[in-house]
């Protein structure tokens, strides 16, 4: 398979894979959706095909991307999250996006705070961003919650989206922010515990 050589990572409820051709379904669903709209979308077929594609080839130009994010208990697919920089990317980006259904679970907070510890560790990134639309409430609520912090001085993309700049490295050892981010993402692993309000991933 052209993705064999994408490492999987898991968390307590997830398993993280490298894409695939079937799980191509999913994305064209979410990317033709109003889901998308601050991703650029929602996208005709054609569109579609070329950014999942582009999916594939950014782990074989860069050497990470974007892993997809699968329920460990029946392997069903929930969204994305991983590393992103294509051309003319001001930074290395950490981004995600959560399929419309699969929303408000924690599902994002639980795989972005795996995969940026992996790019930290593993791949030696000293710094991150994400790149996120002002009107998305909810990915700019996750990114604060990841502890990332808006920075005005930050290059854009476009002009028109807010940079926030995850913790560095560093500044994760120190336990508040870590601690703070695991303690959420057992609440949402404990059945018992039933976030109140809209979704927020």
């Amino acid at each position: 398979m052209a993705t064999a050589h994408i490492p999987a990572l898991e968390t307590r409820r997830l398993v993280l894979r490298g894409p695939e051709p079937q799980d191509y379904p999913n994305f064209k669903a979410t990317f033709a959706s109003y889901r998308s709209r601050f991703m650029g979308g929602p996208l005709n077929p054609y569109e579609t095909w070329m950014l999942y594609a582009a999916e594939i080839g950014h782990w074989n130009i860069r050497g990470y991307g974007m892993w997809m994010i699968h329920d460990k208990k029946n392997d069903r697919t929930l969204g994305m999250a991983g590393g992103w920089f294509p051309a003319a990317w001001p930074e290395r980006e950490l981004a995600w996006i959560i399929w419309p259904e699969e929303a408000g679970h924690g599902y994002a907070l639980e795989a972005t705070h795996r995969v940026r510890k992996y790019l930290y560790a593993e791949l030696g990134w000293d710094n991150a961003v994400s790149y996120i639309d002002p009107k998305n409430l909810d990915s700019i609520r996750l990114a604060e919650r990841l502890g990332a912090v808006k920075d005005p001085s930050a290059a854009t993309i476009d002009g028109n989206d807010a940079v926030y700049r995850h913790p560095s490295p560093e500044r994760l050892k120190s336990g508040q922010i870590l601690d703070g981010i695991e303690l959420e993402i057992e609440h949402y692993c404990d059945p018992l515990f039933k976030p109140k309000g809209m979704p927020i991933d």
